[in-house]
């Protein structure tokens, strides 16, 4: 890949999902399919573990996750940037609970690619970034709701 090549790129982001139980059921696979097929994401890696009852992890291979016959994930075989290393999949099994498994995703943000490109050229470069789980941001807003609603009953 060229300097040029990366300069065009989107960010670059990565999610570990955890299925407690092991209980992988493609739910959501559509969906992932679907960011992919608009050209919304590009899979650069993707990975299974598996972290037993004792503790030990294990890496999975793509696999028929809803039982019908068919590997759901076949499309993503063979996906790896080289941007997952075992580390960083240990790393990953150290977040899950025993008795679960996970699913290591890392992709490109397509949809930023055109503003981070632009942006790039302008000169401007990521010194920052992160990820806001949806349920801190729920907490926040209950909060702040519950701020108002506390301020505006003690104002009366």
């Amino acid at each position: 890949m060229s300097t040029d090549d990366v300069s065009e790129m989107g960010p670059i982001d990565y999610v570990v999902l955890e299925f407690p139980g092991n209980r992988m059921t493609g739910e959501g696979l559509s969906r992932l399919l679907d960011l992919v097929d608009r050209h919304v994401i590009r899979v650069l890696d993707l990975s299974f573990i598996r972290k037993d009852a004792d503790g030990s992890v294990t890496a999975l291979e793509i696999a028929d996750l809803d039982g019908d016959g068919e590997l759901d994930l076949a499309v993503f075989d063979g996906a790896s940037s080289g941007l997952l290393d075992e580390d960083d999949l240990r790393e990953a099994a150290a977040a899950l609970q025993p008795d679960s498994s996970a699913g290591v995703i890392v992709y490109e943000n397509l949809w930023a690619a055109p503003l981070a490109a632009a942006l790039r050229r302008g000169g401007a470069r990521m010194v920052a970034g992160g990820r806001i789980p949806a349920e801190a941001f729920l907490a926040s807003l209950e909060a702040v709701e519950a701020e108002e609603g506390s301020s505006s009953a003690s104002s009366l």
